[in-house]
């Protein structure tokens, strides 16, 4: 289509625009009905709305985990918390599912691949049989499969539905496959929940946090994992870790200090407990994603990412949308949001 004579503007004016925040800004008749409220907030009260929800949902999770380990022990409680965050949005449930069956396929000193091998396996996420070309080309399937064939008749009353699964609309980095290996190497290292402690009593500055809990939970190379996005993906041309900074924060805000958190209230550790609380709203943000963009278009009329300057700010906006805008039509019918906006700033 010709559209040359129907712009308004010359075309490398246009392209200079379209890379502005502005080009991304909806109109006032596209965004939810809370953006017009929500702009009436001062800075600080926005502010303050964020860090009051973000508390309100940190102490619900230490509230939730604290239950589960009067229930299953805190070990579980946080394997449970770790592998659904591993599943991301579309594979939560699933992973969660393996997480409780962990008394039936958990050994201690398994290896990691050993471990891989029966997460995969239970998980249903290999292949039903090995043909000759599977089985020439990939030396690890090949291993995993003969450790699993091996193992399959004791553990196929915990074998998951492969239907439970959904691999579509995620990144490569994203797939279970690889958040299983993840969690093989952490299941083996049985000085794992030593480190969590040691990393939550010592004294760390506000900006090493996310770097000091890398160190942690950083495992080393991984012969195939380290190579590979999925099991029968490609080998790729350059190494990428198995755990990224995005994801250490994720862990951290949605699982570890939560658990902390409920660890240290249990023990009745007042001064543990503030330090948790503290840690989790100065915890620096994650990158930006599609949903967080989305929701500073609809709410917050397309401010910048720098607007919101804690992981803790972005989880509770990213909350916001999956608690109300989820819920709701495009022109937010019935949602209650905007009501609870000005009662705020009432």
């Amino acid at each position: 289509m010709v559209l040359r004579d129907f712009l308004d503007s010359p075309i490398a004016t246009l392209s200079l625009w379209l890379n502005t925040e502005a080009a991304g800004t909806l109109p006032e008749n596209l965004r939810g009905q809370c953006s017009a409220p929500l702009r009436e907030l001062t800075a600080e009260q926005l502010t303050g709305l964020l860090r009051q929800a973000a508390q309100i949902r940190f102490q619900a999770k230490a509230a939730q985990i604290s239950a589960r380990a009067r229930h299953a022990g805190w070990e579980q409680s946080l394997g449970e918390g770790i592998f659904r965050a591993l599943g991301y949005k579309h594979n939560s449930w699933p992973m969660l599912g393996l997480a409780e069956q962990r008394a039936r396929w958990f050994a201690p000193q398994l290896s990691p691949l050993d471990l891989q091998s029966r997460l995969l396996g239970v998980g249903n996420l290999l292949p039903a049989e090995m043909t000759r070309a599977q089985s020439s080309a990939d030396t690890y399937l090949r291993r995993v499969w003969d450790q699993w064939w091996r193992e399959r008749e004791e553990f196929s009353d915990c074998v998951l539905p492969r239907s439970l699964w959904q691999f579509h609309g995620q990144r490569p980095a994203n797939h279970p496959q690889r958040g299983l290996a993840l969690a093989a190497h952490w299941l083996a290292d049985d000085k794992m929940i030593s480190n969590l402690e040691r990393w939550c009593a010592a004294d760390l500055a506000d900006e090493k946090l996310a770097g000091s809990l890398h160190d942690v939970l950083k495992i080393g190379p991984d012969e195939f994992w380290s190579w590979h996005w999925t099991i029968h993906s490609r080998r790729l041309k350059k190494a990428q870790p198995l755990l990224g900074a995005t994801r250490v924060t994720d862990l951290a805000v949605n699982v570890i200090l939560p658990w902390l958190r409920a660890r240290a209230m249990e023990g009745g550790n007042t001064k543990l407990q503030n330090a948790m609380e503290h840690r989790f709203h100065a915890w620096p943000p994650a990158e930006d994603n599609a949903v967080l963009r989305l929701a500073r278009q609809r709410l917050l009329g397309g401010g910048s990412s720098r607007a919101l300057q804690t992981a803790a700010q972005q989880q509770e906006l990213i909350q916001i949308v999956r608690d109300f805008c989820d819920h709701s039509n495009a022109v937010c019918d019935h949602c209650l949001f905007p009501e609870l906006v000005h009662n705020f700033a009432g």
